[in-house]
């Protein structure tokens, strides 16, 4: 099967293990600042928006380098563009209830 590298919008989430270890803490600040450099916010562990194909991959390589492997799980959802999905929104953004 053919790839398709037409990808301009992305969602990436990520769970850092041990946040209560300074390791872990040190590791969620790296990965949160590197995804914020590519994506925008949209919730705690949660990134969205645009980016080019070129972008992904060297969002994809900082972020391997940034964690272990081992302990960490990251996820990216790749899409041609951001009017390829359909967005349900429940509870209001920002008061920690928004799912």
């Amino acid at each position: 099967m053919k790839k398709d590298y037409k990808i301009n919008y992305a969602f990436l989430m990520y769970d850092i293990a041990d946040e209560e270890s300074e390791a872990g803490k040190r590791r969620v600040n790296k990965v949160f600042k590197i995804c914020k450099k590519y994506l925008n916010h949209h919730q705690k562990s949660v990134f969205r928006g645009e980016i080019t194909p070129s972008n992904l991959i060297k969002l994809q390589k900082e972020l391997k380098n940034a964690i272990d492997e081992n302990l960490d799980f990251i996820t990216v959802i790749k899409l041609k563009n951001k009017e390829s999905f359909l967005e349900d929104t429940i509870g209001k953004k920002g008061n920690g209830l928004f799912i």
